[in-house]
C-alpha cells in the first residue's frame, strides 16, 4: 500500500567518496512505503571538480528523467546536500523541488575540508566564498519544505552544528557516526516523516512566490 501522501519521486544524492550504493538501506525502505526512488552517481566523487560542476549533473539527470512539470523531492547526504542546494538555489531547482532534506551536510563548512586541497573541498571550508554565496540568500529555502537533519556526534562535519540551518525544520538525531546517518532506523524514520509532510506552500513550476517566514522547529528524535 502506498503510504506516501502526494508522493513525488525522490532523488537521493550521496556524499564525498561515496556512490549511490550508500543508500542501500534507505532506498528500499522508502520504496516499500510507496515512493519512487531515484539515485545518482556524482563523478568525480572525490572533490576533484567543483561542487557546482556536480550540481549540473543533478540538473541534467532531472531534465532527462522526469517530465518538465513533474515536481520532485531531494534527499542529500553530507556533500550531496550542498551540491543539491546549489542546484536548487542557482540552477533553477527551486521551481521543481517541493521537499528538500539534508543529512549531516556542512552548510557552514567543516574544518576537515582544510585537510584536502581540491576544488570541491575548498568550497566546503568554513570561510569559502561558495558557501557564503549560498548562505546569503538561504531564505530561498523557506519557499519549499526544507529539513536539516544532523547529529551532535558528527566527526566529519566539524563543528557538528554546521549542519544546522536557521530556516526550515531542524531535527537532531543522536547517531554516533556520520556514515550511520543514512542507515540508522531513527534517521531513516526522520526522512520518512519529512517526505510525508504536506507541502507548506505550493508554487507552480516557473513561478517564484515571495518568501514566506516559516516557524523554526528545533526537535530531537
Amino acid at each position: 500500500m502506498n503510504s506516501a501522501p502526494k508522493s513525488n519521486p525522490v532523488l537521493l544524492v550521496h556524499g564525498m567518496n561515496d556512490t549511490a550504493t550508500v543508500f542501500c538501506k534507505m532506498s528500499p525502505q522508502l520504496a516499500t512505503k510507496g515512493w519512487q526512488v531515484h539515485d545518482i552517481d556524482l563523478t568525480p566523487n572525490n572533490c576533484d571538480r567543483p561542487l557546482d560542476y556536480l550540481a549540473q549533473q543533478i540538473a541534467n539527470y532531472i531534465e532527462k528523467t522526469f517530465p518538465p512539470k513533474q515536481p520532485i523531492d531531494i534527499v542529500g547526504f553530507s556533500m550531496g546536500g550542498i551540491v543539491s542546494r546549489y542546484y536548487i538555489q542557482r540552477l533553477g531547482g527551486i521551481d521543481r523541488v517541493q521537499r528538500f532534506i539534508t543529512i549531516s551536510s556542512p552548510h557552514h563548512g567543516t574544518v576537515l575540508a582544510y585537510l584536502v586541497d581540491r576544488p570541491g573541498s575548498l568550497q566546503m571550508r568554513p570561510d569559502s566564498p561558495f558557501l557564503a554565496d549560498l548562505n546569503r540568500d538561504l531564505a530561498m529555502l523557506e519557499r519549499i519544505n526544507f529539513t536539516s537533519i544532523w547529529t551532535p556526534y558528527d566527526l566529519m562535519i566539524v563543528p557538528a552544528s554546521s549542519s544546522r540551518m536557521p530556516v526550515g525544520r531542524d531535527v537532531q538525531v543522536p547517531v554516533p557516526f556520520h556514515a550511520w546517518m543514512i542507515t540508522d532506523p531513527k534517521a531513516i524514520a526522520t526522512v520518512v516523516t519529512a517526505l510525508s509532510e504536506p507541502i507548506r506552500q505550493h508554487h507552480p513550476l516557473g513561478q517564484t512566490p515571495l518568501p514566506q517566514k516559516l516557524p523554526k522547529i528545533d526537535s530531537k528524535i
